[in-house]
């Protein structure tokens, strides 16, 4: 019983070791953003990426937004990979006036393997572009973009997360809940980071690399998360990634449960496929590079399936102590509630101080707040089936808002 209490409580120590960071790290937020200075001005000649599987409804209002950029059009071509496509995908992207690369290869159909596979083209070609972005077929992009990226290349960036805001935030609690999620990101952990000079994350769309670092290995990721894997990839290198807030890209969220669960368990497979593969070196990465943004690096990893792993053992360590008797029903009872109340109102109220610091219409989305613990909640449970399950593969996401971008801007 005496090693069931010591590993309780140095299992509560973790954690909350592990939140005052978090939570230290994310007040960094509410600081004055400082502009980086101008470093090299250049307009950059830049490539936009639309990796596309079956996107005929949405794929050329996406192609419109480019097109429409307020920066020099002999400066940027828009690139459509028609991604084992069996609809009018590669002929509505061609009309519109994109150039389309068609691949087929019905065993690798995620977005890192069609990325890889176009830009190994482009590297054998020794393409003449500076950078470029990728974006998936269902965003939209504000008009100033690549000209905010282009300015974030002058200032000595190298890899860059736009913002990425959704489409249908209001639209029912699930897109709802991606919502609040995505804007608490954005602003406590990616804005944050960024404000005191660790790392943010790429976020999956809307995001910009130089060309130059991938000419040696291409886009050589093999994980379900592309963007997580590529971001830490980077992070042991030692490279930090930055952040362009003005840089607005629209993401169509999924509004049915099964496809939010299908998603999000996709997530969490590539999640736990990065910490496999990744732990080790982002450890050596501290311990070689002694930084900040590496041990934070590190953190990141730890933070996402291990620390569900230890909720867990510390929720059935309480248990084996109850039923040990040597913890009373009310003890018992008073720990879940510790448990219980702060999972159901803290996600509620980040959600509406989210809102309150970035501007967002609150009033449409207040009912959805009350279901935030609710979409949060079912995540657990995912985290939970994918610990026991990893066999899950790519499977598309139905996109069919055909928004274009003045209905939003």
């Amino acid at each position: 019983m005496e090693y069931v209490y010591l590993l309780r409580q140095a299992l509560v120590y973790i954690t909350v070791v592990f939140w005052i960071y978090e939570f230290a790290i994310s007040l960094c937020s509410l600081i004055k953003f400082k502009e980086k200075p101008i470093l090299k001005n250049k307009k950059h000649k830049f490539m936009a990426i639309i990796p596309a599987h079956n996107e005929e409804q949405v794929i050329e209002n996406l192609i419109e937004s480019l097109k429409n950029q307020d920066y020099d059009k002999n400066l940027y071509d828009i690139y459509v990979i028609a991604d084992n496509c069996t609809d009018n995908t590669a002929k509505i992207a061609e009309e519109a006036g994109a150039i389309v690369y068609k691949r087929f290869d019905e065993k690798n159909k995620t977005k890192g393997h069609a990325l890889n596979w176009f830009l190994g083209q482009k590297i054998a070609e020794n393409a003449d572009y500076d950078a470029f972005l990728v974006f998936d077929a269902d965003n939209i992009v504000e008009k100033d973009f690549i000209k905010v990226m282009n300015k974030k290349l002058c200032q000595g960036e190298e890899v860059v997360q736009g913002y990425k805001d959704i489409k249908n935030p209001a639209e029912c609690w699930i897109s709802a809940g991606y919502a609040f999620f995505y804007w608490t990101m954005h602003r406590f952990y990616h804005f944050a980071r960024y404000n005191i000079g660790l790392s943010p994350l790429l976020n999956g769309t809307g995001f910009m690399v130089k060309f130059d670092i991938i000419k040696d290995t291409g886009w050589d990721t093999k994980t379900l998360t592309e963007d997580i894997e590529f971001s830490l990839k980077q992070i042991i290198k030692g490279r930090k990634l930055g952040w362009a807030r003005d840089a607005i890209v629209y993401d169509e969220q999924p509004e049915k449960f099964i496809a939010s669960w299908k998603q999000r368990a996709r997530w969490t497979v590539g999640h736990i496929q990065c910490t496999k593969e990744y732990t080790k070196d982002l450890a050596n990465a501290v311990k070689t590079r002694k930084t900040i943004m590496n041990f934070d690096g590190l953190l990141y990893i730890l933070g996402s399936i291990p620390m569900f792993i230890v909720s867990i053992i510390l929720v059935l360590s309480n248990v084996a102590i109850y039923l040990l008797d040597s913890m009373t029903t009310e003890q018992l009872i008073i720990n879940v509630v510790k448990f219980i109340v702060p999972t159901l109102f803290i996600p509620i109220i980040s959600a509406l101080f989210t809102m309150y610091l970035e501007k967002k219409p609150i009033k449409p989305m207040l009912k959805w707040t009350l279901y935030y613990p609710l979409f949060l909640g079912s995540w657990l449970l995912i985290n939970l089936q994918c610990l026991f399950k990893q066999d899950i593969k790519w499977e598309k996401i139905d996109h069919v808002r055909s928004v274009k971008i003045k209905e939003i801007a």
